[in-house]
C-alpha cells in the first residue's frame, strides 16, 4: 500500500519564486504565446470576448491563466475545460445563484467546509483552516437533508448549488480583497489560491468514511471547474491508522491535488506553518497567536483592516460570512456589496470599501495616475474620461513587467492648462494660473523702469529639447518686484514638464502647478467579472 507523503515541503516552496512561476506577470514567451492562442480559441468558439474601446474582456487573464496550468499550458486541452465550465456555469446559473442564495443556506455551507481565517501568508495567500473533527455524523446528516431556502433551482442537487456559492466566494471575493492590499510581494501577479490547514485530529475511520462524499464533492469541483485555485494543503493531527487508509483515501482526490498535501508531525506543525506564514497569523491551537477557530468571524489582518472602511461595524459579520462581491465606482475605490437574499427577499447593500489609493498602489493603474496627474495641474480643467468602462482593475496585456520608474516622456493625451512663462518687471505674458490673483494695473507713471540687468534668457523649445539641457541639474531663479511691493519669483521651465532637482528631491513649483511625474507600473487584472458602476447609483 502507498504510503502517504510525509513531512513538510521543500524550503524552496515557501518562496515568492517558486509560486509565481505559471503565473501571470511571470509568463514566459511560450506560455505567452499559449495565452494568445488561447484567447483567440476561445473567442472563435464565442466562449470569449476580447476587451474592446467600450467592454471589458468577458473573462480576465488570471482565470484563463489558471485553466492553462492546470493543462501545462496546451491551449487546447485548457478551452476544452473552459468551455465545459462555460456550459455548466450557464446550465447552473451561477452568476443568479450567487446574488440570490438565501444566506442562511450559505453560511450552513461555510460550516462544514474550509472556512477564510481573516489571514494571508507571507506570499499573500489566503489562509483556511477546515476542523473536520467537528463535522460529527448528526451535522452532516442535517446538513445533506436540509431544504434549500433559495429560489434557484438547477441541475445539480441542492448541496451542491450551495457548495458552488462558497468557491463563488473565493473567487470574487476573498481573492480580489488579497490582491488589493497595497503591501502584499509581486503585485503584478494576482492572488489566485488558497492555502489550507486540515486538522484531522480526533477523527475515527467511521468518520472519515461516512465524510467521504462530501470530501470528494469539494475536490472533484475544484478539478473541473475552479482550477488550480489550490495552493498547498497542510494536514495536521493525522490518527494512527492514517497511514493504513490512505490507499483509499487519496482515490477521492486527482492526483495533481494529492500532490499538494503535506502531512506534518505534532513536532513539524509550528516550524513548517511559520515558514509560510506569521505567527500571528496561524491559529493558536497550531502554536500561533491568532484566536480563531472554525465557526468564528474571519480576524481580518492588520494591512487589510487599514485599507478597508466598514460603512457600519455591525455590518462585519455579514461582510464576512456571507455572500459578498466587490465592484468599483468611478473614483476607483472598491465597493464590497453583501448580496443573497433573506426571508425570501432579495438582499443588495454595500457594506464596505476598499479606498482607491490602496488599489492604485497595488495594481499599479496607469489609469489612476493619468487622471490623478489631471486634476493635479488645472481645477478648471475636468480629467478626461477613459474610452473604457471606467474600472479599478484596468485590462492590461497581460505580463506587461514594467519597472517602477518615471517615465521620461509625458502622456500625449496629457496636456497642463498653463504654459510656464517668467515674471518680467511685475508684467505676466499671460493670465495667472488658477488661485493666483494678477498684480494690480499699473498706470504708466507708475511703470517700474526696467532693471538694467537683463532678465534671464529662457530657452527655446529646439534648446529644451537638446540632451545637454535635459541633463542639467540646477537652473537658477530669477526675481522681479511687482508694484505692490512683493516679490515673485519664476522658475524656468524644465524638459519633459519637470521640475529642478535639489539634493535629490524636486523642487515645488513657486508659481505655477506643474505636472506630477507619470509613473509607469506594471498593470494587474483581477478575479472580480466585469461590473458597471452604474450599479452602485442604487447605494448612493
Amino acid at each position: 500500500m502507498d504510503e502517504p507523503p510525509r513531512g513538510p515541503p521543500p524550503a524552496s516552496a515557501s518562496s515568492e519564486q517558486s509560486r509565481l512561476k505559471g503565473h501571470l506577470g511571470h509568463l514566459t514567451n511560450q506560455e505567452e504565446v499559449a495565452l494568445d492562442e488561447f484567447k483567440k480559441l476561445s473567442a472563435d468558439q464565442g466562449f470569449y470576448r476580447p476587451e474592446t474601446n467600450t467592454q471589458r474582456a468577458s473573462h480576465d487573464d488570471g482565470t484563463l491563466v489558471r485553466y492553462l496550468r492546470a493543462r501545462k499550458f496546451v491551449p487546447q486541452d485548457a478551452f476544452a475545460q473552459f468551455k465545459d465550465t462555460e456550459i455548466w456555469r450557464k446550465d447552473n446559473n451561477l452568476d443568479a445563484l450567487y446574488e440570490k442564495i438565501d444566506i442562511q443556506d450559505y453560511q450552513e455551507a461555510r460550516s462544514v467546509y474550509p472556512q477564510w481565517t481573516g489571514r494571508r501568508d507571507k506570499r499573500g495567500i489566503p489562509v483556511y483552516l477546515y476542523e473536520v473533527g467537528k463535522l460529527d455524523s448528526k451535522k452532516m446528516i442535517a446538513y445533506s437533508q436540509a431544504t434549500s431556502k433559495s429560489k434557484i433551482k438547477g441541475p445539480s442537487p441542492s448541496r451542491m448549488l450551495r457548495l458552488f456559492a462558497l468557491y463563488e466566494n473565493l473567487t470574487r471575493f476573498v481573492m480580489p480583497l488579497c490582491s488589493a492590499v497595497p503591501t502584499r510581494p509581486n503585485p503584478e501577479s494576482p492572488v489566485d489560491q488558497s492555502n489550507n490547514i486540515v486538522d484531522i485530529s480526533k477523527v475515527g475511520l467511521k468518520q472519515f468514511w461516512n465524510l467521504r462524499s462530501h470530501m470528494q464533492d469539494a475536490s472533484q469541483l475544484a478539478t473541473a471547474h475552479y482550477p488550480e485555485t489550490l495552493d498547498r494543503i497542510f494536514i495536521i493531527g493525522a490518527p494512527s491508522f492514517f497511514p493504513t487508509v490512505w490507499g483509499w483515501i487519496k482515490k477521492w482526490f486527482d492526483p495533481i491535488t494529492t500532490s499538494k498535501i503535506f502531512i506534518l508531525s505534532q513536532e513539524q506543525v509550528k516550524p513548517t506553518l511559520s515558514a509560510f506564514m506569521d505567527v500571528s497569523s496561524i491559529p493558536k491551537k497550531y502554536g500561533g497567536e491568532l484566536d480563531f477557530e472554525c465557526g468564528m468571524i474571519p480576524s481580518i489582518d492588520p494591512e487589510i483592516r487599514r485599507c478597508l472602511e466598514l460603512k457600519n461595524p455591525k455590518l462585519e459579520e455579514l461582510f464576512l460570512t456571507g455572500p459578498t462581491r466587490w465592484v468599483d465606482n468611478e473614483d476607483g475605490d472598491l465597493i464590497a456589496l453583501s448580496v443573497g437574499s433573506i426571508d425570501g427577499k432579495p438582499h443588495k447593500e454595500a457594506v464596505a470599501t476598499m479606498h482607491s489609493w490602496a488599489v492604485r498602489t497595488a495594481t499599479g493603474s496607469r489609469t489612476f495616475q493619468s487622471q490623478r496627474t489631471q486634476q493635479g495641474f488645472s481645477a478648471s480643467q475636468p480629467p478626461s474620461q477613459p474610452t473604457s468602462a471606467p474600472h479599478s482593475r484596468p485590462q492590461s496585456k497581460h505580463q506587461a513587467m514594467l519597472p517602477t520608474t518615471v517615465d521620461p516622456s509625458p502622456p500625449q493625451q496629457v496636456q497642463p492648462a498653463i504654459q510656464p512663462q517668467p515674471v518680467v518687471a511685475g508684467v505676466y505674458q499671460q493670465p495667472p494660473p488658477p488661485g493666483m490673483q494678477p498684480p494690480p494695473q499699473v498706470q504708466p507713471s507708475q511703470q517700474i523702469p526696467p532693471p538694467s540687468v537683463p532678465p534671464p534668457a529662457f530657452p527655446s523649445h529646439a534648446q529644451m529639447q537638446a540632451p545637454a539641457y535635459a541633463q542639467a541639474t540646477a537652473a537658477p531663479e530669477s526675481e522681479s518686484v511687482v508694484p505692490n511691493g512683493s516679490v515673485v519669483k519664476s522658475v524656468p521651465a524644465f524638459p519633459n514638464g519637470q521640475n529642478e532637482l535639489r539634493n535629490g528631491k524636486a523642487a515645488p513649483p513657486k508659481s505655477i502647478a506643474m505636472p506630477a511625474p507619470q509613473l509607469q507600473r506594471t498593470e494587474t487584472q483581477y478575479m472580480t467579472p466585469a461590473t458597471e458602476p452604474s450599479e452602485l447609483k442604487h447605494f448612493q
